[in-house]
């Protein structure tokens, strides 16, 4: 059985999913509203429409919805939050047969793909895995999903008032942040592999040996333009020697890109396991009592966040009375699971 089974049963069971077909879920009136735009039905079964939802300090953030067409009764909501995109066309895929995402979508949720700040169709600016706030009126990526459930379960139309997060890599982040403070509607997670601490055993440092490439393919790619996710053009097949000539790393950032990264002048500013790095260990932001059921996914071969999931796991249990805190680890490298996960 694949992982994603794993995961369609389990969520099922939690959320609790209306799997009726055969009777055309009415279409959404949607004119007369300038946050929602539908567009046609595609290939999965679904249609899609875009909103723009507004978070408690005013900016809006882009998400795209997607219903099935035929479905009887009122329906759960299942969420990821990315920095990486998402078109039409990739959301088609994964929600049809055979797709990452279509044994999900044969239970017949509403699916909801949202970019987070700065990042696409989102308003706001861009913070990588951005800490939580510091005062009571502040805004993190916790507030956002709070704010982001709160209007879906009010706005959204056909759905019955339960939610779930889940993700893989940054979308696993995403989705363990959303424990924190967690909306009332919000009745399961499932967070793949997500990172845990960036310096010891997550993708940019490991046991503090920084990952060079990966780090500057990172913050080249998604801190200098929050609409795109352009790769870096080296000028050369060998990005190994291109790194060898360069003398100055500290300001590698105002030399090649023009301006300063804030994540690469972090790695600067940073090279030791300071505070900078332990405040940020994920499981310090979330609770110490789970309070909603999660379902962690790790792979063995996966070398950008296997020490991730498991921390997040080991530390969840020590707040777990309730049993609520799940663990499946697996023969998969970096979201392999998704999809063709049982070979």
């Amino acid at each position: 059985m694949t992982v994603m089974r794993s995961v369609r049963a389990w969520l099922v069971t939690i959320v609790g999913a209306v799997a009726v077909v055969g009777l055309a879920l009415p279409q959404v009136a949607v004119s007369a509203r300038s946050d929602v735009q539908t567009a046609p039905q595609f290939l999965s079964g679904y249609v899609a429409e875009d909103v723009m939802i507004p978070m408690r300090d005013g900016v809006r953030l882009h998400a795209q919805v997607w219903r099935p067409s035929e479905a009887a009764g009122d329906l759960p909501i299942l969420m990821t939050r990315s920095p990486y995109g998402f078109t039409a066309e990739r959301i088609d895929h994964a929600l049809s047969k055979g797709g990452g995402y279509g044994e999900l979508a044969e239970d017949k949720f509403i699916f909801v793909f949202q970019d987070i700040r700065g990042r696409f169709g989102s308003e706001g600016d861009y913070v990588t895995l951005r800490p939580s706030k510091t005062s009571a009126n502040g805004i993190d990526e916790a507030t956002d999903t709070y704010d982001t459930i709160a209007w879906l379960v009010k706005k959204l139309p056909g759905n019955n008032g339960r939610v779930g997060t889940f993700g893989v890599s940054y979308g696993g982040w995403t989705a363990a942040i959303s424990t924190i403070d967690p909306h009332p509607a919000l009745k399961a997670v499932s967070s793949q592999a997500s990172p845990e601490d960036m310096f010891i055993g997550d993708d940019f440092l490991h046991n503090g040996a920084f990952r060079l490439d990966y780090a500057w393919s990172w913050v080249s790619a998604l801190e200098t333009d929050g609409r795109t996710m352009q790769r870096f053009d080296f000028g050369t097949e060998d990005a190994y020697d291109w790194y060898l000539k360069q003398s100055d790393l500290a300001n590698l950032d105002r030399q090649k890109l023009g301006r300063s990264m804030p994540s690469w002048q972090d790695f600067v500013a940073h090279p030791n396991y300071d505070g900078f790095w332990k405040r940020r260990r994920t499981s310090q932001m979330m609770p110490a009592k789970v309070r909603v059921p999660n379902l962690i996914v790790a792979g063995w071969w996966d070398q950008e966040d296997f020490y991730g999931p498991m921390q997040i796991y080991a530390n969840q249990e020590k707040g777990d009375d309730r049993n609520l805190n799940y663990l499946v680890v697996g023969p998969w490298n970096h979201g392999a699971w998704r999809g063709a996960g049982d070979r």
